[in-house]
């Protein structure tokens, strides 16, 4: 490990940064490091401005893909190197705000029911009755499933803050069988070296595969990620008659703007309200004459002329 790699791991943790943060950062400036050739602190404006386009123009990245390693560059040189300069030759490129993919009740079920194993079916099922990012549920230990009060304590969720969310007794029965089978001690989704069990929590991308696995096996033509589950999770609580602020809490949101895009998504909500052109007191279609096809276009063509 260099100096600068270990100085900056070192500012992520005293900072309390997720470890799937930690990972993305350094892999970030990782990778900007290797296609220079050098050191990034001994990389300047003109670099950190041909790279950004070369990861638009070449790499094709997203917006949103672009400023995830912008954010990583940033904490980089502003956090770590104290180079408070840099942060404005460090822009994130605008990402569009678009509505997020969202799953049907049918649609989970399939996938939940298409899952290959025991362990597979209780990640999905987790992953859906909880709303958890996949890195949270990477992390759950088995004392933090409280059936007595049943909830489920998510710790260190993004931004270092705990939340509970309830425990639906379906999930319960699905724990209970799957605890019969694995036995974990410690991490309710132990991890495995080599085939065999350790006591520490699964990789998060274990999630990831479990869920792209269900999907094919499900044959939906949705692109759905296990952050899907989170939003299907989400949108069905409003839909169900949950009030924002609940959601707010349960999904762990700082803002409430972040959890107001579920109204775009319910279903309930949009049809509860009533259309403008449905109040206005229109003839019907069929006292209009039909003017003969192809009729429009050629007036339009004559106008023109």
């Amino acid at each position: 490990m260099t100096h600068l790699r270990k100085l900056m791991l070192e500012e992520l943790q005293r900072r309390n940064y997720s470890e799937a943060t930690i990972r993305g950062y350094l892999r970030a400036v990782s990778a900007f490091a290797k296609h220079f050739g050098k050191s990034p602190d001994k990389l300047g404006p003109e670099e950190l401005r041909q790279y950004q386009v070369y990861l638009l123009r070449e790499k094709r990245l997203t917006p949103r893909g672009v400023e995830a390693r912008m954010s990583a560059l940033r904490f980089l040189y502003v956090k770590t190197l104290k180079r408070y300069e840099m942060r404005e030759h460090l822009p994130f490129p605008k990402v569009p705000r678009k509505l997020p993919v969202v799953m049907s009740q049918e649609e989970v079920a399939k996938v939940i029911d298409s899952a290959r194993n025991l362990l597979q079916r209780t990640i999905l099922m987790a992953l859906y009755s909880t709303g958890a990012r996949r890195a949270e549920l990477a992390q759950l230990k088995v004392a933090d499933v409280d059936s007595q009060r049943m909830v489920i304590h998510i710790r260190h969720g993004k931004g270092g803050h705990d939340r509970d969310v309830p425990l639906s007794e379906k999930l319960l029965e699905a724990l209970r069988q799957y605890w019969r089978w694995m036995k974990p001690k410690t991490w309710l989704f132990p991890g495995l070296v080599k085939g065999g069990r350790v006591d520490r929590p699964m990789h998060d991308k274990v999630v990831w595969w479990s869920v792209q696995q269900a999907v094919q096996r499900a044959d939906l033509q949705k692109r759905i990620t296990p952050h899907t589950f989170r939003h299907s999770f989400a949108t069905h609580l409003l839909e169900g008659g949950a009030d924002l602020k609940t959601i707010q809490v349960m999904l762990g949101h700082s803002k409430i703007e972040d959890t107001a895009i579920y109204l775009h998504l319910s279903r309930r909500h949009l049809q509860a309200v009533v259309n403008p052109l449905d109040q206005l007191p229109v003839s019907g279609q069929s006292e209009l004459k039909r003017p003969p096809l192809g009729v429009q276009g050629r007036n339009h063509r004559e106008k023109k002329g």
